[in-house]
């Protein structure tokens, strides 16, 4: 969207009087279902919430990007001349840790860079201005928020043309390669696709978007901040993932797939399609959760060697939780299919029968991630609370959110009296926490 700079004084302070400005915006989302087992093909279901970042840019005569946060009180603000800015994203990554700023600079940076590199295009000088709402640490996307507004606008500026999943995936990228989180595609597809009041269906395999789906009548899905802070980039998401990786990896060799195999072969060549979730539980049961075991990375490199997944690093000495860490996308892909099924038929008249089962599957998918090693003791607190108050009052699931280890619990509450218990979970838990930066999203 083209705006003025005379619009605002917070525009007038940053920008020159005669730029040509645009403006874009894009939500955070929050984690109905599927979370972590995105990475391995899942099914997953995502609502995006009110909050939302805005990216304004305008042209800078100088070859330099300046960017500013409204929302960061210290070291809000770099220049960064785009000569020094190596191309290569390994080293861009590496550049941008070492220059006070970078940590937070590198989410716009790596947008710009990724869209630069990708579309071969030279875009020359920036001024980004960041102002958002989304809460940072809170598990509902901040960061995917942040890199889809910020393509959004630099694609309107310079009028490039992105189709289909192409601006989510180059957000992923710039995460995933300059930031240096090893993020699934999911937030970045909620935040460009998602729809506040509606659930968002995608299969990741890894990008196929299903019709939004209609949340019934009376039906809320909100959110309670835990306070503890969550980051994507932490050791223990990025060991979930890695020992979900060896699980496949081990199951495809038991089927008699070599280690040459598995680093040579195009992802529709590889069993299962290369996707932990396309095994059903029961045929994981019977066939495969015997040959799992939890070891250390060294043992895995001796006896098994590889992975298919490039972002997976193994440690030697680091301990891995393959069998839960593999089960869990399996069992949570089946989960959320039947959620789907389930959600699809509520209505004011069964929703007493229903909403209880769908509650269940919430629940089992938090012991999930419990397993993995992906929980937290505050999280873990608001969702007994939730089991407490329970059905009487009109709560009926509650699960942890996006990357696990602290950030969101979302809740699944029916009518005025649901939303009005769910007030209440969150005002007990602040007060027993004595924290007063808690958020809680509807």
């Amino acid at each position: 969207m083209k705006i003025n700079s005379d619009s605002s004084s917070i525009l007038q302070n940053f920008f020159g009087p005669d730029q040509v400005l645009i403006q874009a915006t894009s939500p955070g989302r929050m984690d109905v279902m599927g979370g972590i087992a995105d990475y391995s093909g899942s099914l997953v279901l995502q609502k995006s919430i009110s909050q939302k970042a805005t990216i304004t840019i305008g042209i800078r005569n100088y070859n330099q990007l300046r960017i500013k946060s409204l929302d960061i009180s210290f070291q809000n603000e770099i220049y960064l001349d785009l000569d020094e800015l190596p191309n290569n994203y390994e080293e861009s990554q590496k550049y941008l840790k070492n220059i006070k700023g970078g940590d937070w600079a590198a989410y716009i940076i790596g947008c710009y860079l990724v869209l630069s590199n990708e579309k071969k295009i030279k875009l020359g000088g920036l001024d980004i201005l960041i102002q958002s709402d989304v809460p940072v640490g809170k598990g509902v996307s901040s960061s995917a928020a942040l890199e889809v507004a910020t393509l959004k606008a630099i694609t309107e500026l310079f009028n490039i043309e992105l189709i289909d999943t192409e601006l989510p995936k180059f957000a992923q990228k710039a995460e995933n390669l300059v930031v240096g989180a090893p993020c699934g595609l999911m937030d970045q597809l909620a935040s460009y696709f998602g729809d506040n009041n509606k659930l968002l269906p995608i299969l990741c395999q890894p990008d196929q978007l299903y019709d939004l789906v209609e949340i019934p009548n009376n039906l809320y899905f909100v959110g309670i901040d835990s306070g503890v802070k969550h980051a994507v980039s932490g050791a223990s998401y990025s060991e979930v993932r890695t020992a979900a990786f060896m699980g496949y990896s081990i199951i495809a060799q038991k089927l008699g797939l070599s280690k040459d195999d598995l680093s040579k072969q195009t992802q529709n060549e590889l069993p299962f399609n290369g996707f932990l979730s396309n095994i059903s539980p029961s045929f994981f049961k019977a066939n495969f959760e015997r040959s799992l075991n939890s070891m250390y990375g060294k043992d895995f490199i001796k006896d098994f060697e590889v992975v298919t997944d490039k972002l997976s690093v193994i440690k030697p000495d680091a301990f891995y939780n393959i069998i839960a860490c593999t089960k869990h996308p399996i069992y949570e892909n089946h989960r959320v299919k039947s959620f789907v099924q389930l959600l699809k038929s509520v209505n004011e008249t069964n929703y007493t029968e229903i909403l209880p089962i769908m509650g269940e599957l919430m629940f089992q998918s938090h012991e999930s991630y419990n397993n993995c090693g992906l929980g937290n003791e505050m999280t873990d607190k608001i969702v007994t609370l939730a089991r407490n108050k329970g059905i009487k009052n009109e709560i009926y699931g509650a699960k942890i959110t996006g990357g696990g280890s602290g950030g969101t619990i979302c809740l699944m509450v029916y009518g005025e009296r649901g939303l009005e218990s769910a007030k209440q979970i969150f005002k007990e838990y602040k007060e027993s926490t004595n924290q007063n930066s808690l958020v809680f999203f509807e």
